[in-house]
């Protein structure tokens, strides 16, 4: 617990206030002053790199959205050195993933939103992972969560409550949340368990850093059976897994990207994904508009070059 009490004294978390922001325009976030993109385009910027190193150097308010799905702890082993859901310990993790959300909201517009999606997961205890996995086929590694670990919180068959723990430590950071929407997968990957109801949802938080923001409620409303002919869409999203055929092993489906581009991401807008992986996102919001700027980071450059070649064809700035 030595490397958690020195996060905590170093601030890695805190509700240090920035300066009253200037807006600039859309073209400011294709320029990067100390780091060369990885790849880049007229629409589409993409970067190899850890998240908040990235995020440093980009253009202060040139992001209108960000949506992301990051690493989810203890659930993969990407191989890249430096990767996020690895922590020996769960507030380890989370209070990385605060801090690269402190730099990203430098980079947010005032009026912009931040969608994560975001999953749980188990303490194990029971040691090193042997033979095959019945349950997740890409989980036999050695997972932070199967070791020995502090009690109560990282005790057997614990469920560590990471999304909220997650969203908590966000608003002690300034940010608001809007929305703890759930995703409902009617189809999930299967979790043959006997002594438990087996999990067939994930979140997606929605955040915001003030009172009034952009949001196109007329373009997600949803029929109504009311006085009025629409109202605004549930918080409870039933969308199924769909195989996507892509290298990148954790992959959500684009219809859990509609709502949110389409709510707070302008039509003209840029749209950020700081763990992009094979660019799910950034080509969903490209799909939506043509006029649209993306830009994705991602640490891994097996995950990039899939990326680049899923991404639609652009005028490309770079060979």
């Amino acid at each position: 617990m030595q490397a958690l009490a020195k996060t905590r004294q170093l601030g890695v978390v805190g509700n240090t206030s920035f300066s009253k922001r200037k807006r600039v325009s859309a073209e400011a976030c294709l320029s990067l002053p100390q780091i060369t993109p990885y790849y880049s385009s007229e629409h589409i910027t993409l970067y190899k790199g850890e998240a908040a190193e990235i995020l440093s150097s980009l253009g202060e308010n040139s992001v209108d959205c960000i949506i992301t799905s990051p690493p989810y702890y203890g659930q993969r082993d990407y191989g890249v050195e430096g990767q996020l859901g690895l922590e020996v310990h769960p507030q380890l993790y989370i209070d990385r993933l605060v801090a690269i959300f402190h730099q990203a909201r430098r980079v947010l517009k005032p009026a912009g939103s931040v969608w994560v999606n975001i999953g749980d997961t188990y303490w194990s205890g029971k040691g090193k992972s042997q033979g095959v996995d019945t349950k997740q086929k890409y989980r036999r590694f050695d997972r932070p969560q199967d070791k020995t670990g502090e009690r109560p919180w990282c005790a057997p068959k614990q469920l560590l409550l990471i999304p909220h723990r997650f969203a908590i430590a966000m608003q002690a950071d300034g940010w608001i949340v809007r929305n703890d929407n759930v995703w409902h997968k009617p189809s999930p990957t299967p979790d043959p368990v006997k002594d438990r109801c087996a999990l067939t949802h994930e979140y997606v938080f929605h955040f915001v850093q003030r009172r009034r923001y952009y949001f196109n409620a007329t373009s997600v409303s949803v029929p109504s059976h009311g006085r009025k002919a629409t109202k605004t869409p549930p918080s409870v999203w039933t969308i199924p897994t769909t195989p996507s055929g892509k290298m990148h092993r954790a992959v959500f489906p684009e219809q859990l990207m509609t709502l949110p581009i389409q709510a707070t991401c302008p039509p003209n807008g840029v749209l950020l994904d700081p763990f992009c992986g094979s660019a799910t996102a950034l080509a969903t919001a490209l799909a939506a508009s043509k006029d649209r700027c993306v830009i994705g980071i991602d640490i891994s450059e097996e995950a990039l070059k899939e990326a680049k070649a899923l991404l639609p064809p652009d005028n490309t700035n770079m060979p």
